[in-house]
């Protein structure tokens, strides 16, 4: 298989810029990514957190209760997707170590 060592080569490619752009030194593609949900996971707690001190101050109708709902749903969503993204790329680097 030609393409073992360039799939080597690839997951071992150093990042040199976060997913915002700016540099924080090097690591591998997918420390990027592992950092990159890391910042989407906390972008959205903090879209919780904001709503949340909205309701605490009085502003508790139905509607922004339920917008709540929506935003920690998508909590949910962001959390599952970043654990099995995150999951299958380290288990196919696995096998590709492996294969090596």
């Amino acid at each position: 298989m030609s393409d073992m060592p360039a799939l080597s080569a690839l997951s071992s490619t150093t990042a040199t810029s976060s997913a915002g752009g700016s540099k924080k030194g090097s690591g591998s593609w997918y420390e990027a990514m592992a950092e990159a949900w890391g910042e989407a996971l906390d972008k959205q707690a903090n879209t919780i957190v904001e709503m949340g001190s909205s309701l605490e101050a009085g502003d508790d109708t139905p509607s922004r209760i339920t917008q709540l709902t929506a935003e920690s749903l998508r909590m949910g969503f962001l959390s599952n997707s970043s654990h099995t993204s995150l999951t299958s790329v380290a288990s196919a680097l696995e096998t590709m170590a492996r294969k090596q």
